[in-house]
């Protein structure tokens, strides 16, 4: 772009011949600049003091790097959360625009705001940055005739007394886009604790998130979601309604709410308003960590962040996790892959009886037993969302007689053992193992992940099998029966219950993969469902 100042910084100011060079292909306007002219080290030193002490040089927000498609109206919505807009000038030839606000206060508001938080318009990211032009002209030549009538529409409906440092975006940011800017977010198959700031890193790569409320309702995970106008709410529905923030789980499911805004009364794990530093924490409040930590059955202190010392990956790290499995660029998952697996009963554990239980919850690549401590084992799963799940649900449960303690393990690979090595077969390479459950894409095991219960799912039964069959295998292997049940549209499925969880565990561990004949494997999982 010719005549434009390639620093993308806040702050930055650009001369004003630059500018209007820059702007003279889009028709004829006026711009009142009582500013002086920034060349040179003139130009560094302004730009030094705009970060450092935050002076605002005028109510005018230049604009930049728009996608070709945008609309006024999207340019507009920029500034509504934080004022009202009383001038645009549209450069489409150029790829930028010029907003006007009503007061110095309120560009200083939006231009803070756009400094810590990168907008986004039709998925795309634009920069924003002060002008040092004092007060932004236009005439009505056909070029800007379409931005005039967009700026009309707004300010016909917008209330005068809108509040200046960015309360809520008015009905009138809805009326933009058709739709409300506030969205309402469930997550289901919620495996593993999503926090407030994993919802932002999501929603942010479609528009500019100005709120977020977390919740629970009806024994779910929720949240609503405020962005600065009503086409990224669309936008951002659109892409993720449906799709899991981690692998087999976190389903998210979106909605339009009724609501035009919201009302943020505290900055702190269960919500947000990016648009307030000044909010108080609300001390008194429980923490998401709780919330999240008792939903869990897990016990930590009453601190920010007391998931970390658990193994849990900070909410930095989950952050990263979700935005990389969601598919934002610039993030990638800093957790490891590699678990702990202590407590073990030495004399009956194997290899292979933790690649058939970890299995459950991902593709298992590497099993191995420590051998000069057999009650510790490491276990390698595909990736650290599946390592995570596996921890989350089998942390606890008994194995052999034993609890298991499942934690995050130092090591990023579980290594074989070298050539002549002594190993007594302690370590398993099971990354090209036919018995992976999830190596499929799309497969329904995704969707059919549960914790460890006293009934299971039983699947590929032949037909010669029988109810008698069935419930003799599994009496004879691991423990009592209680319950079994065909399903009635297909036999091939069917459920069974076991005395308790420890027996379900060592039945799914013994027989899945059980050939019961005619070119049949019994598959075994964990359910839902009772009998």
């Amino acid at each position: 772009m010719d005549g434009i100042v390639q620093d993308i910084t806040v702050g930055t100011k650009r001369g004003s011949d630059e500018l209007l060079s820059a702007c003279a292909t889009n028709g004829p306007f006026i711009m009142s600049n009582s500013a002086p002219s920034a060349n040179g080290n003139d130009s560094k030193k302004f730009k030094a003091e705009n970060r450092t002490s935050g002076i605002l040089p005028s109510r005018v927000i230049h604009i930049r790097k728009l996608p070709n498609d945008v609309t006024e109206a999207e340019v507009i919505s920029l500034g509504l959360p934080f004022g009202k807009v009383t001038n645009l000038l549209m450069l489409k030839g150029k790829n930028q625009a010029f907003i006007e606000m009503n007061t110095e206060e309120a560009a200083n508001t939006m231009v803070s705001y756009y400094s810590t938080v990168t907008p986004y318009l039709r998925s795309h990211p634009i920069y924003i940055q002060y002008s040092n032009h004092k007060e932004l002209k236009t005439d009505n030549s056909p070029n800007q005739a379409r931005a005039q009538a967009a700026l009309q529409a707004v300010n016909a409906v917008q209330t005068a007394n809108m509040a200046i440092a960015g309360s809520g975006v008015s009905d009138s940011a809805a009326g933009l886009a058709g739709q409300s800017p506030v969205l309402r977010i469930i997550v289901e198959n919620l495996f593993y604790p999503v926090t407030l700031d994993v919802l932002h890193q999501i929603f942010s790569k479609f528009g500019t998130v100005l709120k977020i409320i977390t919740f629970t309702k009806n024994n779910q995970f929720q949240a609503l979601l405020q962005y600065a106008d009503g086409s990224s709410a669309q936008h951002a529905k659109l892409a993720l309604d449906g799709q899991n923030i981690y692998n087999a789980c976190c389903t998210l499911r979106i909605d339009f709410s009724k609501l035009t805004s919201l009302n943020v009364k505290y900055n702190n794990d269960k919500s947000r308003d990016y648009t307030r530093p000044d909010l108080p924490s609300g001390d008194n409040q429980p923490t998401l960590d709780q919330t999240m930590a008792a939903a869990f059955g897990l016990s930590v202190p009453g601190v920010h962040g007391a998931l970390a010392p658990l193994g849990m990956p900070s909410a930095a790290a989950a952050a990263a996790a979700a935005a990389s499995r969601i598919g934002i660029p610039g993030f990638a998952s800093a957790a490891n892959a590699v678990l702990l697996v202590s407590n073990l009963n030495p004399e009956r554990v194997t290899p292979q009886c933790l690649f058939i239980l970890f299995g459950v919850y991902g593709d298992v690549q590497r099993v191995k037993i420590l051998f000069n401590k057999k009650e510790n084992a490491l276990v390698q799963m595909f990736d650290c969302t599946q390592a995570q799940l596996a921890m989350s649900h089998l942390n606890g449960q008994r194995l052999h007689g034993k609890a298991m303690r499942v934690t995050m393990s130092k090591h990023q690979t579980v290594q074989l053992p070298r050539e002549g090595q002594e190993d007594q077969g302690l370590t398993k390479d099971y990354s090209s193992s036919p018995l992976h459950r999830f190596k499929k894409p799309g497969s329904k095991n995704f969707q059919n992940i549960f914790p460890p219960s006293a009934t299971l799912h039983l699947s590929n039964i032949p037909p010669s099998i029988t109810e008698e069959d069935l419930k003799l295998l599994f009496s004879s292997t691991t423990g009592m029966v209680k319950a079994f049940k065909f399903f009635q549209k297909d036999r091939k499925m069917a459920l069974i219950q076991m005395s308790s969880v420890e027996e379900a565990i060592q039945a799914l561990i013994d027989l899945h993969n059980h050939d019961l004949g005619e070119n049949h494997h019994l598959r075994v999982s964990f359910s839902k469902s009772t009998i």
